[in-house]
């Protein structure tokens, strides 16, 4: 369960941003009450079955009910339905789901929480946390205070879900070499991601903007109104920190207690926010290398864990392994078998071991990984993560790279951040190639909201810790809290990180300028 929820509120995109590791969308229950019409009172249910299915059980002395609610398909400026243009008049549905503890007391309101992606279920988060501190979940002191309200944004799991991108696109997207240096190997690339934005561009035409993250912040406050709460308590992990960061500015006197923690820059373009990804994940491959050198009994690849890497990915281009269902992990499986396993530092062992088994002739063990990461499930079907995340990504992004200029950053990251550089430059062939126009949202100051606080960790390889301070600058009202640890977000993971959130979500007591938390 620890390492499940983990990688559910600790996993970053590489091809087009942020994102986590999502479940299957739910299927719809008969008899499920119809979606509250927008600005109406929510019509609750009782649903253990949505526990059962997201964690294999209910979290003890916890409930769970579920809602619908109706959000306007295009908002307008001032936070109505608009009234012309692509998506007005129709309305999207969004899933909700309550955790509350049988032991509440003193209750404060409803803590709204998002676990990133974009494309990541909050409504599976919040099972997940619910689930306590002996399984990686929130602390008693925040459950025991706040209903657990989860999520899923527009176009996201149960949420009206974006669905046009193949199982057999993913399969090819995901196991495509990682660096394809040759120009038919770019040019291949370039006509796979041609495919892609054709695709969804034929299914939904001028309704892909609408996906962007604005729209999604606007939604927000409409389940802030929908759970009852005249000011939002929200906890926002990667990309949910962006999704927050957009609500403050938008809606700065409806903010009761904001926690970022993850942190994404909403100000840079996607040259930059992809080069800060390649050097966050190679300081966390280098951090790896390092484990791996001092704990020899425990890791496999030792003296050279990056040269036995390297050598795994080299081998699987020219001759990949394959499995006892058929199925060959190429180059790109197991770079994505590597991307997984930083998230978390707990995921260093399993990558060596995997590693390990692959040179052995089984890739079993990273295709667990990788699948992990991509949302591929045991019958090669993918849940709809990787169609939210380009929806809502390419809305957001205004700034698109040439294919010349891509080329030249490959060649350039390739030789600054050799493992990791190359596919995140290539990664920017998705929004270049993507066909709906671009929905950007604001970047400005919070004027007028409460200070927010930021957390970052030292050691993130997803959002790396330079974007948590600008994030904060950014905002004008935020307060950094550092973590000097490993892994992709921090809370509540120490006993120092988790005091000073608790304190703020609690007590609206700020922690003191400056203040660090030390790895363990």
């Amino acid at each position: 369960m620890r390492r499940t929820l983990a990688g559910l509120v600790a996993s970053a995109l590489v091809v087009a941003g942020c994102t986590v590791p999502a479940f299957a969308p739910r299927a719809e229950v008969e008899g499920e009450p119809s979606a509250a019409a927008p600005g109406a009172a929510p019509r609750w249910r009782a649903c253990p079955e949505v526990a059962d299915e997201v964690a294999g059980r209910a979290a003890p002395d916890m409930r769970y009910e579920c809602a619908r609610i109706s959000v306007p398909r295009r908002w307008s400026a001032s936070g109505t339905a608009a009234t012309a243009g692509p998506g007005s008049g129709g309305t999207f549905e969004i899933a909700l789901l309550r955790a509350r503890s049988t032991k509440q007391r003193d209750r404060i309101g409803s803590l709204v929480v998002n676990p990133g992606g974009p494309g990541g279920s909050g409504v599976d988060t919040a099972v997940y946390l619910s689930f306590g501190p002996a399984f990686g979940g929130l602390p008693g002191t925040v459950t025991e205070r706040f209903d657990i309200v989860g999520f899923d944004p527009r176009g996201v799991s149960r949420s009206s879900p974006v669905e046009c991108v193949s199982d057999a696109d993913l399969d090819a997207s995901f196991g495509y070499d990682p660096d394809p240096e040759s120009a038919a190997q770019f040019d291949g690339l370039v006509a796979l991601n041609q495919r892609i934005g054709q695709g969804c561009g034929q299914r939904y035409g001028d309704q892909l903007p609408l996906y962007g993250t604005e729209q999604a912040a606007r939604d927000l406050d409409a389940v802030r109104a929908a759970v009852g709460d005249q000011k939002l308590t929200y906890l926002g992990y990667s990309y949910g920190t962006l999704l927050g960061a957009v609500y403050a500015q938008l809606y700065p006197q409806r903010v009761r207690a904001l926690v970022f923690d993850g942190a994404v820059d909403p100000r840079q373009g996607v040259v930059a926010a992809s080069e800060s990804q390649a050097k966050g994940f190679e300081r966390a491959f280098d951090n790896f290398v390092r484990w791996c050198a001092g704990n020899a009994d425990r890791c496999p690849l030792a003296p050279d864990a990056r040269g036995a890497v390297t050598s795994a990915i080299d081998k699987a281009r020219v001759s990949p392994v394959e499995g006892t269902d058929g199925r060959r992990a190429t180059s790109g499986w197991v770079f994505y078998a590597v991307i997984s396993s930083l998230y978390t530092e707990q995921g260093w062992q399993e990558l060596a071991r995997a590693i390990e088994k692959l040179d052995g002739g089984d890739p079993a063990d990273v295709f667990r990984l990788a699948d992990a990461y991509a949302g591929r499930n045991p019958d090669g079907t993918y849940s709809n993560l990787f169609d939210a995340n380009l929806a809502v990504n390419c809305a957001d992004e205004d700034e698109k790279p040439s294919r010349q200029r891509i080329r030249e950053l490959q060649g350039q990251w390739r030789a600054a951040y050799p493992l990791f550089g190359p596919a995140l430059a290539v990664g920017m062939l998705t929004c270049l190639e993507w066909p709906g126009r671009p929905d950007p949202y604001p970047t400005g100051k919070a004027d007028g909201a409460p200070p927010i606080l930021v957390v970052g960790t030292t050691g993130d390889p997803a959002t790396p810790y330079e974007q948590t301070p600008a994030l904060a600058e950014m905002l004008g009202v935020g307060r950094v809290l550092t973590w000097d640890g490993e892994g992709h977000t921090a809370y509540p993971q120490t006993a120092c990180v988790t005091n000073a959130v608790d304190a703020y979500l609690l007590d609206l007591t700020v922690p003191r300028e400056g203040l660090r938390c030390p790895a363990r």
